[in-house]
């Protein structure tokens, strides 16, 4: 009923207010829970998108993001960039001749990278500092950590890569218990319990994020011989040999060797294939690497990459950047090939494993910030999928190395 006393540009003007009022306090409330913790951001999220559509929670997230990145811009502008941990200082090598146990393990040395940009940098920045196996901090180190800046305009942009030892360790695939939502039709026998399966947790080191749901891309997903979700011809695929051999490529670059696939995850268009950036990262608001999100929507990201020899895996989790941002980054740090993987808060992380009072496995973040649980992907079922290490019960030799190389036959 009109409110008495007022005229009709009155009561359209309170109107309007009202209206704008309640779309700020949605915009607000969104950011909050999509920024909160692992599980009330995506409910609220996934609630909205079936409410009102995927399209329309995707702008009420950019302009969180948006409002979130401006309010930077203005209040951390001219703050230095930050270090997590320091970098321990390096160990001489023994002279030659001198006396010294020789180490049957093998040696993971990686060459300092340096900052992403020599003005723009924090402390250790590009510098490879080891990652203990908490479980056996006497084993050989497999993996290593660097911190990068690579947005020379955010200092709070930050971008943390893990680097893997391939000769001393697998990488393996695991479907969520929703997600990615099969498209295809699967067996009734195929289970999808969400976890690491038992008899791998006692060789588990870490594990990592998977890529985007089913209605953001229908990227396609194969494992177990089953396909969820055929693959695409554009998008990038990660893909398994079951013989320690990763690559990361165009589908149109490894269809032909898809019969021998243990597995595949597809993600959206390679950001690098072969040392070459995509071109689509130079142009602005494009949406191949945010779902529906713009491509320069400033948010927390994660990527997996692979060098030259494809004998390194690089997994980047980030704060703050842009696609373009992300991608550099993995590229200054060593990967030629790099495909992103899931974004958002919540999703991204990277975890390694200790041993509780009880013998359970605990899980625990390898950088601060990130969203997680103590027995995430051991005991907790993941909605979503994700990848997991384990240590090689053999590692391979270089020679081993590079007969798996050969065997991708990758011609690019």
């Amino acid at each position: 009923m009109p409110s008495p006393g007022l005229t009709r540009k009155q009561r359209a003007l309170r109107g309007f207010a009202a209206l704008l009022g309640a779309s700020g306090i949605l915009a607000v409330a969104a950011w909050a829970l999509v920024n909160s913790t692992s599980w009330a951001g995506p409910l609220f999220a996934n609630g909205l998108r079936a409410v009102v559509g995927v399209e329309a929670v995707a702008r009420l997230e950019d302009f969180a993001y948006s409002v979130e990145d401006r309010i930077n811009l203005w209040y951390r502008r001219g703050e230095k960039p930050r270090a997590y941990w320091k970098v321990p200082a390096k160990t001489p090598a023994p002279a030659p001749g001198a006396d010294a146990e020789v180490s049957p393990e093998p040696q993971f040395e990686l060459a300092s990278v340096g900052p992403v940009h020599k003005s723009w940098f924090a402390p250790g920045d590009g510098e490879w500092v080891p990652v203990l196996d908490p479980r056996h901090p006497q084993a050989s180190i497999l993996m290593k950590k660097t911190l990068l800046h690579p947005d020379e305009n955010r200092s709070w942009a930050e971008l943390f890569v893990i680097a893997v030892d391939l000769d001393q360790a697998d990488l393996h695939l695991v479907p969520g218990t929703r997600e990615p939502e099969a498209e295809a039709t699967v067996p009734e026998s195929f289970t999808r319990p969400g976890r690491i399966p038992a008899a791998q947790l006692k060789t588990l080191v870490g594990a990592f994020n998977g890529g985007f749901m089913a209605e953001h891309g229908h990227y396609g997903m194969r494992v177990d011989d089953i396909t969820l979700i055929a693959p695409r011809d554009r998008s990038c695929t990660v893909a398994s040999y079951g013989n320690g051999t990763l690559e990361i490529a165009s589908w149109k670059e490894l269809a032909g060797r898809e019969g021998r696939m243990a597995w595949l995850r597809q993600t959206p268009p390679c950001m690098y294939e072969a040392g070459k950036m995509n071109p689509r990262l130079g142009s602005r608001q494009t949406r191949a690497w945010g779902a529906t999100l713009d491509g320069d929507t400033v948010i927390r990201r994660s990527a997996i990459g692979l060098d030259g020899a494809r004998r390194i895996l690089f997994v980047g989790v980030s704060n703050h950047t842009t696609a373009r941002a992300l991608a550099e980054g993995m590229r200054h740090a060593g990967a030629v090939d790099v495909a992103q993987l899931d974004v958002n808060w919540s999703y991204p992380k990277f975890l390694i494993y200790s041993e509780g009072p009880d013998g359970q496995l605990v899980a625990q973040a390898l950088m601060d910030g990130f969203e997680y649980s103590p027995d995430e992907y051991v005991k907790k079922s993941s909605l979503r999928d994700f990848f997991f290490l384990t240590r090689r019960e053999r590692p391979l030799s270089s020679r081993d190395g590079a007969n798996l190389c050969r065997n991708c036959q990758k011609s690019r």
